[in-house]
């Protein structure tokens, strides 16, 4: 349960990222083509920092005894199941790159190809569970647009306030010091993705974190990446982490269980947030590349 509530915290940071998109919605200056490029190398050392505390605690505890003398899947056919999925982020990115449809559009292509995926290839879906698939999109899409609209009346209302410039005034003269208005962040931010998931603490805070960022002249495209990273570390960090309680109700787990587990996934994660701090060229040199 830990390492798959860890490691679905990754899905915010590999595209196609939701929380990439509102980010850009809220921050023009940075494009989702952009993020979506910054996200790939910090998820893919997020996802390899996860394997070496999950490999390294199965063979210290000798998980998977049993299944070791099972005869192993066949790789090729295995490759051939998974490649429709494997697609999927091949298809968008690189449409959005040569130019055959906006980030908006590619939404609607990654929609039908799941659609086409799930009803032609692997038949899961019948044309009965459509009117489902679509009730239940339309409920999930109401709450979103509820969520953005009402945090679009907050951030209106900071702004006509003026509450936003005396708040970052009063953080950048704190005398913490660059380093440590992050480090102030990073805790605040963890926390706070206990509770909530992603797009609603974009929402809410990225108005408030904003001008801080153009304070201390942090490139917006490396910042949302940071964000995105605290969010999900706190996502699935005890005692109330969003991912983590959702696993274990499903399993029957108690949540007090997962902890010494999860607390190696946390220090890997942790880790690679630190590196992409300190080395921003993680997130940047990839989207610099491809000339975004």
């Amino acid at each position: 349960l830990g390492s798959l509530a860890t490691a679905g915290t990754l899905g915010i940071l590999i595209p196609p990222s939701i929380a990439f998109i509102v980010y850009s919605v809220l921050v023009p200056n940075a494009s989702v083509p952009a993020l979506f490029a910054a996200g790939m190398v910090p998820g893919i050392l997020a996802g390899l920092a996860l394997i070496i505390p999950s490999v390294w605690l199965s063979r210290k505890y000798k998980m998977g005894a049993l299944e070791a003398a099972m005869p192993k899947p066949p790789f090729w056919a295995s490759f051939r199941d998974a490649i429709w999925g494997l697609a999927a982020p091949v298809l968008i990115l690189g449409g959005m790159r040569a130019g055959w449809f906006t980030p908006t559009e590619a939404a609607v292509v990654a929609v039908f190809y799941g659609l086409f995926v799930g009803m032609v290839i692997h038949r899961t879906i019948k044309f009965r569970d459509l009117f489902e698939i679509l009730r239940e999109s339309g409920e999930l899409s109401a709450v979103i647009l509820l969520v953005v609209s009402l945090a679009g009346i907050f951030a209106y209302s900071l702004s006509t306030l003026g509450v936003i410039d005396p708040l970052t005034r009063a953080i950048t003269n704190s005398g913490l010091g660059e380093y440590g208005i992050m480090a102030l962040l990073i805790l605040m931010l963890v926390t706070v993705g206990m509770f909530l998931d992603g797009i609603s603490i974009f929402l809410i805070f990225v108005p408030l974190l904003l001008p801080i960022a153009q304070h201390y002249n942090w490139d917006l495209v490396w910042f949302g990446v940071i964000l995105t990273l605290k969010v999900a570390i706190g996502q699935f960090t005890p005692p109330l982490a969003v991912n983590l309680m959702v696993s274990c109700r499903i399993a029957g787990v108690r949540m007090e269980e997962t902890v010494r587990w999860v607390i190696w996934m946390m220090l890997a994660m942790f880790l690679v947030l630190v590196a992409v701090i300190a080395f921003p060229q993680l997130a940047l040199w990839l989207p610099r590349k491809l000339g975004y």
